[in-house]
């Protein structure tokens, strides 16, 4: 042990209440830092899971249209010049759906990142049951196809149904908890669904329930076959829903496909901005006022350290006299300050772990943008770095202030009485 190190050691019991005060401030912000943090992502990321377990990393939808303008923004000749323009993607038009979904699946295969890809064809019915009707949508899908691109199979609700029993049933559907409530059915039950003037009684293959309630309150899933039966859509889909390898690789590979398919791609990031910027924005509002108590833990360090300069300047003078320079002055204060930091952050780090565990178990029902019986917490390792950072930043900045205050101290001066 150097001797700065153990000086520093015997300053930091001067005032021992007054630094274990700052001490504990730094253990609780960098604590409360942690779990906050985890909170927010954990919430975030489940609700990222759960779109994408639902509606796919990656929409195909309308075909774009061929205009003068989007042929110039191509590169096309046109009144023999060619352009080469950016084209404004608000300014293009789009022709509602696709056309030949066979031909696009067999093309998106092709791309590496794609893991799945599912042809759905969608319709607004009623759903009427010997109770109730209500409004309802149907996705027409090849199961399979369908299964590799959402997370249905894990959806649908222990002991209501099973996806075998719609396989193997032509007239099955697959609907979802809130809808079935609403309409009074369970599994096995038949209902009518209507679509314009034509009429089909249905049988209740099975339940699911994805928590987000505005989907598990109108959506209805039939096999694709009958759903184009039912709609009177003989060709064609309403969209193509995508699933990748690497989802945070959606935008990048929705423009690719834009351009390469020429229909209109949108990523998951791109369809739930406003949810995914509201999960950021209460992640730093978490930060910032969690930070507050590091930032007061700090100022009290700053004021101890002050008034220990101030206590200890007779010895201050009789270590400049033995030799010290000012840089070991300065040095035992700064390592006053880390040794704060250390037992701070590493204590934090123990109590935000111990917090977050705890938190995790708690059992809490949220249902509406997503459905959760617990608190969602999110294990990552930066959180433990930022927070180490924004302590260390605060701790070492009350540090360094006291420390070349110290440093500056005169052993003639002391002795006279006329230090600063």
């Amino acid at each position: 042990m150097s001797n700065n190190l153990r000086i520093a050691l015997r300053f930091l019991t001067a005032r021992k209440r007054s630094m274990l005060m700052s001490l504990a401030g730094i253990i609780f912000g960098v604590g409360f830092f942690i779990v906050t943090q985890a909170q927010t992502s954990g919430f975030e990321q489940f609700f990222i899971r759960t779109i994408l377990g639902t509606n796919g990393a990656i929409r195909i939808e309308d075909k774009m249209q061929d205009t003068i303008f989007a042929m110039a923004a191509a590169g096309h000749d046109i009144g023999g010049s060619k352009f080469e323009v950016g084209a404004d993607r608000a300014a293009r038009k789009y022709i509602e759906g696709v056309e030949d979904p066979e031909l696009l699946t067999k093309a998106l295969r092709e791309f590496r990142n794609v893991a799945g890809v599912s042809i759905v064809v969608e319709g607004s019915v009623i759903a009427d049951s010997s109770f109730k009707n209500d409004s309802a949508k149907i996705y027409g899908i090849k199961l399979d196809d369908h299964l590799a691109v959402s997370d249905l199979a894990a959806q649908v609700l222990r002991g209501s149904g099973s996806l075998d029993d719609f396989r193997s049933s032509p007239q099955g559907i697959i609907m979802g908890k809130v809808l079935a409530d609403r309409l009074q059915v369970v599994v096995g039950d038949s209902l009518i669904l209507q679509a314009g003037t034509e009429q089909r009684r249905y049988r209740v293959s099975a339940i699911y329930s994805t928590g987000v309630s505005d989907i598990d309150r109108v959506r209805i899933y039939l096999h694709l076959g009958e759903a184009r039966s039912l709609l009177k859509k003989t060709s064609g889909a309403s969209f193509i829903q995508v699933a990748l390898f690497d989802r945070d690789r959606a935008p990048q590979d929705a423009v690719q496909m834009e351009e390469v398919l020429r229909h209109s791609s949108k990523s998951w990031q791109e369809r739930e901005e406003s949810w995914l910027s509201a999960f950021k924005a209460l992640q730093i509002s978490a930060a910032l006022t969690v930070s507050t108590i590091i930032l007061i833990s700090g100022l009290g360090m700053f004021n101890t350290l002050a008034m220990i300069v101030i206590e200890k300047t007779k010895e201050i003078a009789i270590l400049r006299s033995m030799g010290y320079t000012r840089s070991d002055i300065s040095r035992i204060f700064i390592w006053l300050g880390a040794i704060v930091l250390v037992i701070g952050t590493v204590g934090g780090w123990g109590l935000g772990a111990a917090v977050t565990y705890g938190v995790s178990k708690y059992p809490i029902k949220i249902r509406g943008i997503f459905s959760a019986d617990s608190f969602q917490v999110s294990w990552n390792i930066w959180h433990y770095v930022v927070a180490t950072v924004t302590a260390a930043v605060v701790v070492m900045t009350a540090a360094v202030i006291p420390a070349r205050r110290a440093a500056r101290l005169e052993p003639g001066d002391i002795i006279r009485g006329t230090s600063q």
